[in-house]
């Protein structure tokens, strides 16, 4: 018999250490390591019996097979690239209590009023709290079957005699091997018992979900071996004081990871936004200094989002740069150019800028209207009712172009607004666009002179 080695693992970040340490030095969070024994004989993998690895031609293979499932939910079809591939592994993290286990009931509920067997297991709540919620949600269905129990063993024999159509394992930090060394949630049982559940998953081509818990610093808790092994990583996000959840892909590879799904947390669950542009623009736009309305693209979906901006004179030896769903090295870079090409002065003055609706932007075509809203504040000078305005900023104080600039305009149009402020060098492509003045810009100056007054 081989000699058991003890293991230090950080339960934060999965480090590990052949001693204890009271600080992990890879993540610095104290008192997070934990013993993991590791043992057992190498030569068992050499001397068991081996099968015969499967071959075949590509041209044989049938491109049909496997086609997607669609979930119920246009949103999280979108997200997920079409639905649910036979076999797939889908992995939905997000922080506690915003909404994991009601987007997961949703998804159950639907693909069981389609005629699906579904499986829910769940380690956390008891088979009551799981009805009543999903009572409170809509329909209750015979074919969707609930499971309490996290004994990884038996959720398998379980699956293994009853064949659903679609597993949702809720979550897998709650899921143990008897014969594993550490509690539920530790690095070892996380690796050993997802492991178990996706060889399974494949061999049945069942598709599944599993729940992922997140550390405090917003990762997925567990090794990062989990992230490698599933199809997909699903991220749940949103801010407890706003209504709305947004539902972004990490990984997929079954679609793109750019799409995202928008939903509507309500007293009766969660709902699909059809039109969500509504969701992060004010009623009346443009009427007040240091707002400022963009279109942003999220995969292919544009959206039209409200930057505000307050700057105020500063007391501090160091202005602040405050940001809420931005960039905050890019607010700095931004005020630099404003310094050098428009001559206004930001060095003494503390500076705040806010994503209406929480929602969060990293694309540079927000730079113009980011700084466009700064001036706004700056000069008391409203931009004007119903004009958006989009494109990015260089170090140079030029006007840089913007991807897919027509289906940008053309979701502005249809939400009303009659005035764009776009780069100069993409007014060719706008011009089969009626029914909206275009204001080209070249430089920064040119787009801080479109302000009332100027």
């Amino acid at each position: 018999m081989a000699r058991k080695k003890i293991n230090y693992v950080c339960m934060e970040c999965g480090f590990s250490s052949p001693k204890w340490l009271g600080k992990c030095p890879e993540c610095g969070t104290w008192d997070s390591l934990q013993e993991e024994v590791i043992g057992g004989n190498s030569n068992d993998l050499m001397t068991s019996m081996v099968s015969a690895m499967d071959v075949q031609t590509m041209a044989a293979i049938d491109l049909n097979a496997g086609q997607p499932i669609p979930t119920g939910m246009e949103e999280f079809d979108r997200v997920l690239g079409g639905g649910l591939v036979p076999g797939a592994v889908i992995l939905l993290a997000g922080a506690p209590g915003i909404g994991k286990t009601t987007l997961l009931t949703h998804t159950l509920m639907n693909l069981a009023q389609k005629g699906h067997r579904v499986l829910y297991v769940s380690g956390e709540e008891s088979a009551s709290q799981i009805a009543r919620r999903a009572k409170r949600i809509g329909h209750l269905s015979d074919r969707l079957l609930l499971a309490c129990n996290s004994d990884a063993r038996a959720i398998v024999q379980g699956i293994r005699e009853t064949r659903p159509g679609v597993v949702a394992i809720d979550s897998i930090q709650t899921m143990h091997l008897p014969d594993v060394p550490g509690v539920p949630g530790s690095m070892s049982q996380v690796r050993h018992t997802s492991s178990m559940l996706m060889d399974l998953f494949k061999e049945l081509q069942i598709p599944a979900f599993i729940v992922g818990h997140v550390t405090k610093q917003g990762g997925i808790a567990g090794p990062m071996v989990l992230e490698h092994m599933v199809d997909t990583v699903l991220s749940f996000e949103g801010d407890r004081s706003h209504q709305f959840r947004i539902l972004r892909a990490v990984k997929n590879r079954y679609g793109s990871v750019s799409e995202i799904g928008i939903f509507e947390m309500t007293g009766s669950g969660l709902v699909q936004v059809s039109n969500p542009s509504k969701l992060f623009i004010d009623q009346n736009p443009g009427e007040k200094a240091g707002s400022v309305i963009t279109v942003c693209l999220e995969g292919s979906r544009p959206l039209l989002v409200e930057i505000q901006a307050l700057v105020t004179q500063s007391y501090l030896a160091n202005p602040r740069r405050t940001t809420a769903g931005i960039d905050s090295n890019r607010l700095a870079l931004l005020s630099a150019v404003a310094e050098r090409h428009l001559g206004v002065g930001l060095f003494d003055r503390d500076i705040f800028v806010n994503v209406v609706g929480g929602f969060r932007i990293s694309e540079p075509a927000a730079d113009l209207p980011t700084l466009m809203a700064v001036c706004s504040s700056l000069l008391s000078r409203p931009l004007g009712m119903q004009t958006a305005v989009m494109g990015e900023v260089g170090l140079t104080g030029e006007i840089r172009p913007v991807p897919q600039l027509s289906r940008r305009i053309k979701e502005a149009l249809r939400l009303g607004f009659n005035r764009c402020i776009v780069p100069v060098s993409g007014k060719e492509e706008l011009k089969q666009i009626s029914g909206l003045e275009l204001v080209p810009v070249a430089w920064l100056q040119d787009a801080v002179d479109c302000l009332e007054g100027r």
